[in-house]
C-alpha cells in the first residue's frame, strides 16, 4: 500500500492492517526458519515496509493529536 492510501485510513483500520501484516510475517519467518520453501520472498520485505509505515503513520496521528 502506498502511504496516500494510509493517510486515508482511520486508525482501527491501521491497527488491523498492523496486526494483520505481523502475522503474516511471523508466519513467513516460521516457515524459513523451519525449512520450508517460502514461495515469494519479496513478500516478507514488503510486509516489513508496510508495518513501517503504519507504524510511521500512528506516530504522525498521535503527533497531530497532542499539538
Amino acid at each position: 500500500m502506498k502511504r496516500k492510501e494510509f493517510r486515508k485510513m482511520k486508525p482501527e483500520d491501521l491497527d488491523k492492517t498492523l496486526s494483520e501484516s505481523r502475522l503474516e510475517v511471523s508466519k513467513a519467518l516460521g516457515s524459513v526458519k523451519m525449512g520450508r520453501a517460502v514461495k515469494d520472498h519479496g513478500r516478507i520485505r514488503q510486509l516489513r515496509r508496510t508495518i513501517a509505515r503504519v507504524l510511521t503513520m500512528k506516530a504522525e496521528l498521535r503527533g497531530k493529536a497532542k499539538k
